[in-house]
């Protein structure tokens, strides 16, 4: 919120994404992992953009200490850039295996966090490290804790 209960200066938040093979990456995010399209662009030299909804989106600033701590529940070892996407989805397993068969590569299996939720890694199309993550615990749980 703003000062004293004003509404949000942010109203939205877009990451952008220069993707090599477009259409694999649209095709990917959209088809396979559920995004829906709100848009599709395009502009002279065959310039492209298709935006898509990714429901709720939060900003999670993390320390270095963090970012390590987090690697190594999730994956075991020190892999994530200094962006990293995560999705909430309902069945990781499942998802994860959708996306592996449309050619994501799996960094790391689903596996039990102590904030409980099941996360797996990915290495997506667009260059992007991704987290698909299914929470374990009573939705009012997830908004009185640290994600």
């Amino acid at each position: 919120m703003g000062a004293a209960g004003d509404a949000p200066a942010v109203r939205q938040l877009r990451v952008v994404v220069e993707a090599e093979d477009y259409d694999a990456a649209v095709a990917f995010f959209r088809d396979v992992l559920g995004m829906t399209e709100q848009a599709a662009i395009s502009g002279e030299g065959d310039a492209r953009v298709t935006i898509l909804d990714a429901g709720r989106a939060t900003l999670e600033i993390a320390n270095p200490a963090q970012k390590r701590f987090i690697d190594e529940v999730e994956v075991g070892r020190q892999v994530a850039p200094k962006i990293r996407l995560a999705f909430e989805v309902g069945d990781t397993p499942a998802v994860t295996a959708r996306l592996v068969a449309a050619g994501a590569e799996q960094v790391a299996p689903p596996t039990p966090t102590p904030w409980r939720s099941l996360n797996s890694r990915l290495d997506a199309p667009g260059g992007l490290h991704i987290t698909v993550f299914q929470e374990l615990g009573e939705p009012a749980e997830h908004a009185s804790r640290d994600s």
